[in-house]
């Protein structure tokens, strides 16, 4: 199983599927580097693979934020290797940590215990 890397362009993801890899790894995070909207990348390449019914599957690289995994996966990417704190990005929410905090002062105002 071959992982073509370091891929920036549709051309390159296209020739790297022709010739039969396994995965391609597009590298969001350096192109909006240098001011290139890496999930366009990314769009290109899963229209392409879907056109052509390719077996490779995008795994998305160079992570920066949970934006690049969710619009990846509506997109239609196979695979994402994040950073631990993009990771823990995804499901910490303020709502949530307000609303937990809530739910666990209401019980303790209750006075029960499940113990």
């Amino acid at each position: 199983m071959v992982n073509v890397t370091l891929c920036f362009s549709a051309g390159q993801a296209l020739l790297a599927a022709k010739a039969g890899a396994a995965f391609i790894s597009p590298f969001v995070g350096r192109l909006d580097d240098i001011c290139l909207d890496g999930l366009d990348l990314i769009a290109d390449i899963c229209t392409i693979y879907n056109n052509y019914e390719f077996k490779t599957e995008v795994l998305v690289a160079s992570v920066r934020n949970p934006v690049h995994i969710i619009e990846s996966a509506k997109m239609g990417a196979d695979v994402a290797t994040c950073p631990p704190n993009v990771i823990r990005q995804l499901y910490k929410h303020p709502l949530t940590d307000k609303g937990l905090a809530a739910f666990v002062e209401d019980w303790k105002n209750t006075g029960q215990s499940i113990l």
